[in-house]
């Protein structure tokens, strides 16, 4: 009989929205006729921008015609996608990275998942409290993390406690740690870091020579004009040496279905190997993802592309400020009701304090048993969660408003 990874194991149940899903199922057995409104999961709602859907047409015919059908493509991405992300994502904010420092992938959650690959077990890990499952899952997986303790925290691991005296933002570790996970503006709580935020992370990083791996898939989401949050780390100075970047199309162009996101790791981060030198991340993450990917699609390629047109920028522009009207139709709404919330400004997430004492499960509960409401209970994300609730603005704009005026009733 085979051995399995006894770290598996050490999972606490499961994947937090598969519990979701499972007691929606159950409900829907027994109310066959409910009327439910999902804000739970972070699934875009709203078409492709057009000029996606036209790149992409075009591309179907390409492959259509044995003059310009293409095969297996450059694992990395082709150039035009990558040219036009170090352009438009970087250059232009004056960021210098180069085409081939840019990694295109099938989405941040895998690129969050597998970067750790590259990482030995015996480093330290740190991530914040409460946090995207991913980030902690992955490293469980690999026996990064030690045991989980009756506290619902994991022995080997750093936490960082986001709660609402410290504005939802870690603060620097006590303790030595390697590796640090980041997402800014935030998922679950919508808290974006600021300048002076990131300036010190870098510098503990470079001090510790740490790694920071930085996950941006919710940039395009930091409200116009604001000049003092940054959309990428490497803003920063001395970043380039130290992070990592993670970014999506999904939340930005409504690419959850499609597909499509890429990691930024500059030739300048170092890690260190066990007879002490320092090797450059760069070729170790190429081996790793030339070896176990063969590439994102031509055709979702050159619809990613295709955002960076005049014409895709105006509609994402459009995408986005239709979401963050959801999410100020729920924030809003819900402190007219009396709760207390935070995040949904940055943000398509809106961060709220369970009524009273009420744990956050028994809260899922009674929106979904009382109003047919879906959010994500915020202890999911890690034991700082607790009384916490997590509603997201991806919704149609018709059934947020309904699932607002529905939360008020109850409240």
């Amino acid at each position: 009989m085979a051995n399995i990874n006894d770290n598996y194991l050490k999972l606490p149940g499961s994947y937090l929205f598969a519990e979701i899903a499972h007691r929606i199922t159950n409900y829907r057995k027994a109310h066959a006729d409910a009327d439910i409104i999902r804000l739970g999961i972070g699934d875009v709602t709203r078409p492709l921008p057009m000029a996606s859907i036209r790149a992409m047409h075009a591309a179907v015919d390409e492959m259509a015609d044995a003059a310009t059908f293409r095969g297996y493509g450059p694992e990395q991405g082709y150039d035009f996608l990558r040219e036009s992300i170090a352009e438009h994502s970087y250059a232009m904010r004056g960021v210098s990275i180069e085409p081939d420092e840019i990694f295109i992938s099938d989405g941040a959650k895998s690129d969050c998942g597998n970067i750790q690959e590259i990482f030995g077990q015996d480093n330290r890990i740190a991530i914040t409290d409460p946090v995207y499952p991913v980030y902690l899952d992955t490293n469980v997986m690999a026996g990064r993390t030690g045991e989980l303790q009756e506290n619902g925290y994991f022995s080997g691991v750093t936490y960082l406690p986001c709660r609402a005296e410290n504005h939802f933002l870690p603060q620097l570790p006590k303790e030595h740690v390697d590796l640090i996970y980041l997402c800014s503006p935030n998922n679950p709580t919508g808290a974006a870091m600021s300048r002076s935020d990131l300036a010190a992370w870098v510098a503990y990083a470079r001090e510790q020579e740490a790694v920071i791996l930085f996950d941006a898939a919710y940039e395009a989401y930091i409200e116009a004009g604001n000049a003092d949050i940054p959309h990428s780390i490497y803003e920063i100075d001395g970043a380039k040496e130290v992070a990592i970047e993670f970014r999506s199309f999904s939340k930005t162009a409504g690419f959850t279905g499609t597909r499509c996101g890429y990691v930024v790791l500059p030739k300048t981060v170092k890690g260190r190997a066990k007879d002490g030198r320092h090797v450059p991340l760069h070729p170790l993450w190429n081996r790793r993802h030339t070896t176990k990917f063969n590439g994102t699609s031509y055709i979702v390629q050159r619809g990613a592309a295709a955002i960076y047109t005049e014409e895709g920028q105006a509609q994402v522009r459009a995408l986005i400020a239709y979401y963050m009207e959801n999410a100020r139709i729920i924030r809003e709404g819900l402190q007219k009701a009396g709760l207390t919330v935070y995040g949904g400004v940055h943000s398509p997430y809106i961060w709220l304090k369970t009524p009273g004492s009420m744990l956050s499960w028994d809260f899922f509960d009674q929106l979904l048993q009382e109003v047919q409401v879906i959010g994500t209970p915020g202890v999911g994300f890690g034991p700082c969660g607790e009384g916490y609730f997590r509603l997201t603005a991806f919704g149609d704009r018709e059934r947020t408003q309904e699932a607002v005026e529905r939360i008020r009733a109850l409240a």
